[in-house]
């Protein structure tokens, strides 16, 4: 079954009502999340949503309207409803909103997805976290918590430029997590990042994970940082692992490249940013070694597509290349008004959404070097990873870092572990510091990030490489 015909309808009953352009997706979701703490099932839910939304354009504002019905009836009331909002916002004089030139596409697309996930039996997926706790606690774990969820997508969208896209987008992962309780304090470590590792994927991606190998090794590490001592003070080396330096490109490089933000269009949740558009081209944003992509096309990634909810095709292109900054996620009506030639980052949470823009697979490609060297090359420093808690400025400049372990670097060798590790830094400041940078690329998945009032939860990929840091402040104290 498709769902164009409704789509088509929309997007026809808009232009009848006044819209100059238009456009209309239809999403069907299915969801399934299942939790585990200390070798029972806790928690089981799934869920399936239907509906259709709809965009209209006239002058200078967008109207949207959104319905859970699939008939033709109902999608052509959203149609008109969208306009007859547009039409009142425009009411409000305003330059009128160009969109960037699109070629009118018709398309499939599937992501790859070896064991359909929705397709394992509930039994087996329960018996995965359940013994992945249980080996936690065996291992000396005071408590353990593991889960999984699953995103299966079908989504239908046409547009009054001529679009026909119909995408099938298949998304799951896992973690666990193992507790150790101290005297005043917990300790915790995570497997295989601090809320598990998510993908464009199959069950397959959750199969690699090895929950339960790996499960008894963090409890082991969770009891000993009990003991560590503490990170110490001051400036030093700083050796960040791939699963942190995602969250770090994240936060202060994939914030701030989101082109609403830099046109003062969004603040919400993550603030606006400290870029300028007129330094596009020319800032210096980090090191040589600091190229930073942004690839929907990215293999299994969490942020991955055939197009995005504008209907442009996935595309490669750089934000930052050897360090400068030269391009940033933006949707057709952004790009326009910032004199840009392209778009590709624009997405919905779901059919009752406006879409807006949002990271894909914003990544750092990989380095010269491997961690082992890295290592190696260091003299005194520090070693962090895992993401434990975050902190930065409403500019996405200012931030603050806090990891689940540290090890200590001497002479070229990992020395103690260290106990609550933390760093800080300014982002432009931070990355120009990087000076060497690992080949071990991972594409990491962040299948929580916030956007937008009403809010959206979005799904982002970001690759990345264990990287080493100079005069890094760390062992700060929240």
């Amino acid at each position: 079954m498709t769902h164009f015909d409704e789509a088509g309808a929309a997007v026809q009953a808009a232009l009848d009502a006044g819209a100059r352009y238009a456009d209309a997706r239809v999403m069907v979701r299915r969801t399934e999340v299942m939790s585990a703490r200390d070798g029972a099932v806790e928690d089981l839910s799934s869920d399936e949503s239907a509906g259709l939304g709809v965009r209209a354009l006239v002058g200078s504002s967008w109207g949207f309207f959104a319905v859970p019905e699939l008939s033709e009836s109902s999608a052509r009331t959203a149609g008109r409803r969208a306009t007859q909002i547009a039409a009142a916002s425009a009411a409000v004089p305003g330059p009128p909103i160009e969109l960037v030139g699109a070629t009118a596409v018709t398309a499939s697309w599937t992501s790859d997805c070896v064991i359909d996930p929705l397709g394992v039996p509930l039994s087996d997926k329960g018996d995965l976290l359940v013994r992945a706790t249980a080996a936690a606690t065996g291992a000396g774990a005071d408590m353990a918590e593991a889960n999984y969820a699953i995103w299966d997508t079908r989504k239908w969208f046409v547009s009054s430029e001529g679009h026909r896209i119909d995408q099938h987008i298949r998304e799951c992962g896992a973690g666990v997590t193992a507790m150790a309780f101290g005297d005043g304090e917990i300790q915790r470590r995570s497997w295989p990042s601090h809320r598990g590792q998510f993908g464009t994927r199959g069950w397959e991606l959750i199969e690699e994970i090895d929950l339960v190998g790996n499960a008894p090794r963090m409890a082991q590490e969770a009891r000993a940082l009990l003991t560590a001592p503490l990170c110490p003070s001051g400036e030093t080396t700083l050796v960040l692992g791939g699963e942190q330096l995602a969250l770090q490109i994240h936060e202060s490089v994939g914030h701030a490249i989101e082109l609403d933000r830099i046109l003062g269009w969004e603040a919400a949740f993550a603030g606006t940013s400290w870029l300028d558009l007129s330094r596009l081209g020319s800032l210096r944003y980090g090191s040589e070694l600091m190229n930073i992509t942004i690839d929907p096309s990215f293999p299994g990634a969490l942020g991955s597509f055939g197009f995005d909810d504008e209907g442009t095709p996935a595309t490669k292109r750089y934000a930052v290349r050897e360090g400068i900054w030269e391009g940033v996620l933006a949707g057709r009506d952004s790009a326009a008004l910032a004199g840009l030639d392209y778009a590709g980052s624009v997405r919905s949470d779901g059919w009752a959404r406006l879409p807006m823009v949002r990271m894909t697979n914003v990544g750092l490609e990989p380095g010269p070097h491997t961690l082992e060297e890295i290592i190696a090359a260091t003299d005194d420093g520090v070693f962090m990873d895992i993401n434990r808690s975050w902190s930065i400025d409403d500019r996405r400049l200012n931030f603050q870092f806090g990891c689940e372990v540290g090890y200590e670097i001497k002479n070229g060798r990992l020395g103690r572990m260290l106990r609550n590790p933390t760093y800080t830094g300014i982002g432009p400041k931070f990355w120009q510091s990087m000076d060497m940078l690992s080949n071990e690329t991972v594409a990491w998945g962040t299948p929580n990030c916030g956007k937008g009032q009403p809010g959206q939860i979005g799904h982002t990929g970001h690759p990345a490489a264990p990287a080493r840091f100079t005069d890094v402040r760390v062992g700060v104290r929240g």
